[in-house]
């Protein structure tokens, strides 16, 4: 039976904060620096190293791009929402006339408060409007924005 070959010594240069990390992680493994040190060298020196970080890379832009794509979904519900109600609102509620606008302006500050306190209970409760629609939209007919008498 064959002797294994000697291992061969290697001096290297380490930053103090490297060292460190290097010298904290062996003693939590209860290893030696060295056998730490030759584990990271053969990890570093793998064939399998590039694949396994391009498959961690794949893996990670997988999770960013079905973000962006929900990101992108909720943007789109939001503008659509905001147009039908900007749609509706301008279609159901004539100019006032110029002695109620005065009373109006004073009433505004209030009813957006109370607009600002309805949005905060639902965000903290749900459901999102989001979450009420579904996912796929395929039967909805997107390209006609719903009647104003739809949007009560």
């Amino acid at each position: 039976m064959a002797k294994p070959p000697k291992k061969r010594r290697l001096s290297v240069y380490l930053e103090p904060d490297i060292m460190k990390a290097l010298a904290d992680y062996a003693a939590r493994r209860e290893h030696s620096r060295s056998l730490v040190a030759e584990a990271a060298i053969a990890s570093f020196l793998s064939p399998d190293a590039a694949e396994r970080q391009e498959a961690a890379t794949s893996k990670r832009l997988d999770q960013v791009d079905r973000h962006m794509t929900r990101l992108e979904r909720d943007l789109g519900i939001s503008i659509e929402m905001m147009a039908v109600f900007v749609r509706f609102w301008l279609t159901t509620n004539p100019p006032l006339p110029e002695p109620a606008q005065a009373a109006a302006r004073a009433q505004a500050g209030a009813r957006y408060e109370a607009f600002v306190a309805a949005l905060g209970r639902r965000l903290a409760k749900g459901p999102r409007v989001r979450e009420e629609i579904p996912e796929d939209r395929s039967g909805a007919s997107s390209d006609q924005p719903p009647t104003a008498s739809g949007c009560s």
